[in-house]
């Protein structure tokens, strides 16, 4: 099964990319993992702390993949196999020495290809590269950190408390102790523009972002909530508005450690603003005209590229907009 480019209502979804199958049905086979392994032709991504190293390639960039020959040691978690039989998997292990001792920077602000000298190696994550990646490049990171975080949290067995074994390909955690099974999870989140009557859009910022940075509201859904109620809940709750008729347009995994981010339209019934101050510093209203002007004089940033925030924004404007988070 290959799944490109998510196009949909919202246009293309940065991180919602893939061009491999995953596989599952070989997660358990022990020999063909083993084999795979072997294989000359299988590669690798490795992945540190939610970064992995990237090159350019022309206009864009590319992932660092290696023979698993060369892949150093660490935990290691099957990604899936593309369309002409080569298997993919992740390692979670350091970067260092893994160019064969050649320097690289850690890049943790958003990066242009031009920034990038021809072969030079750079250790870049998802918010950094994800817009410059490829449908095959993009999956395997947006996959293999995913993977990454919840190891990193599921070490031990919350039942007992012993160390866990990996298997099924990185897909599954068994305790030694009681025998219990721990699989990856994600926490559902939405995210959700908000739209008056006069067509104009509500957007926000937190008290953790500088001024001037605003999206869209987003909230996780609460254990035995509908999606539809947790939009109208997070908006009432961030911002005293009342909200009726949650349109669904598409989802993106987030893995910042393991979203996947919900999102919709939804239509004010009121349009007062209350903020709850814990979770909201400023929020506005702005028509298009008055969104348009505030990008251009700077006086409004928007979320990046990658972001599913951003492709809810220019949904509504009805094109895309120029904005350096």
């Amino acid at each position: 099964m290959e799944i490109t480019t998510q196009e949909g209502l919202l246009g293309p979804l940065l991180l919602a990319r893939s061009a491999i199958d995953r596989s599952a049905a070989l997660r358990g086979d022990a020999e063909w993992l083993k084999r795979a392994w072997a294989d000359g032709a299988s590669r690798v991504v490795v992945v540190d702390d939610g970064q992995a190293l990237v090159r350019r390639d022309g206009d864009e960039a590319a992932l660092v993949l290696l023979p698993t020959a060369e892949a150093p040691e660490g935990e290691r978690y099957l990604l899936g196999v593309d369309v002409d039989g080569v298997a993919y998997f992740a390692v979670s292990a350091s970067l260092e020495g893994v160019t064969h001792g050649d320097s690289f920077n850690r890049i943790v602000a958003p990066l242009a290809p031009s920034a990038l000298r021809e072969g030079q190696a750079v250790a870049a994550g998802l918010r950094q590269v994800g817009s410059l990646l490829g449908d095959l490049d993009a999956g395997l990171l947006v996959y293999a950190v995913a993977l990454e975080a919840w190891h990193s949290t599921h070490e031990f067995c919350p039942r007992c408390g012993s160390h866990t074994e990996v298997r099924a390909g990185g897909h599954v955690r068994v305790c030694p102790s009681d025998g219990s099974q721990h699989f990856p999870r994600v926490d559902p989140a939405v995210i959700m523009l908000v739209h008056d009557d006069e067509d104009r859009c509500l957007l926000a910022r937190g008290p953790q972002w500088p001024e001037g940075r605003l999206s869209v509201l987003a909230g996780f859904v609460e254990p035995g909530e509908s999606l539809e109620h947790a939009v109208a809940r997070e908006v009432v709750e961030e911002v005293g508005v009342h909200v009726v008729d949650p349109r669904y347009l598409g989802s993106q995994p987030w893995p910042f450690p393991r979203s996947l981010m919900l999102g919709f339209f939804a239509r004010a019934t009121s349009t007062e603003l209350v903020l709850d101050l814990e979770e909201i510093t400023e929020a506005r209203w702005f028509s298009r005209a008055e969104l348009l002007a505030a990008l251009e004089s700077g006086e409004v940033r928007l979320p990046p590229e990658v972001s599913i925030a951003r492709r809810l924004i220019e949904t509504w404007y009805g094109g895309p907009l120029t904005s350096d988070w």
